[in-house]
């Protein structure tokens, strides 16, 4: 796969970059809404015009985005691990039941 550099605008600044492929460009679309949007939802609730400060702000409001999104991740991760023990002793007591049964019909024969 070749580079391209592809020039995107975020915050109505413009950027050229590096990309891989079509799918990298378009993730790169993708992350790049998000910046913008996150820029611009800071600017209006800030009420700042300074470029710098909104682009740190929207950095904060994005990290925070980030930990939450692992923190859920961690969580269902933990439910997930008790799920699957739970299964786990539901298949080992269904397994036990079964050798029951398969003694119990081979005594009965």
């Amino acid at each position: 796969m070749t580079d391209r550099v592809v020039e995107i605008e975020i915050y109505g600044q413009r950027y050229k970059i590096r990309v891989k492929g079509e799918e990298d460009e378009r993730y790169i679309g993708q992350l790049t809404a998000y910046v913008d949007q996150k820029m611009h939802e800071i600017a209006v609730k800030s009420k700042s015009s300074d470029m710098l400060k909104v682009a740190v702000l929207a950095a904060l409001n994005i990290a925070d985005d980030y930990f939450l999104s692992q923190r859920e991740k961690d969580q269902l991760g933990e439910v997930i691990g008790r799920i699957e023990t739970e299964v786990e002793g539901f298949e080992d007591r269904l397994f036990k039941n079964e050798k029951k049964y398969i003694h119990l019909d081979k005594a009965t024969s």
